[in-house]
């Protein structure tokens, strides 16, 4: 089983591409630096949770807890 942060990291990855969103794209989306980015995906950094959120509505995504699918 992948840990929380590989699978938080496969999930971003996967809604990103599925958006069609560079990570810098994201990034200036999000208002986040493209390297946060990065990080989370190469799973180098575990997000906190108003980074979750944050990810979610650049993504346009239902709900945050879709990041969290797979994990617990």
């Amino acid at each position: 089983m992948e840990s929380a942060r590989s699978q938080f990291a496969t999930n971003l990855r996967h809604h990103r591409e599925a958006a069609g969103l560079s990570q810098e794209a994201l990034a200036d989306i999000c208002d986040l630096h493209r390297t946060e980015i990065s990080l989370l995906e190469r799973r180098k950094r575990s997000p906190r949770l108003e980074t979750i959120v944050i990810l979610a509505r650049g993504l346009s995504l239902s709900s945050p807890g879709v990041l969290l699918d797979g994990i617990g």
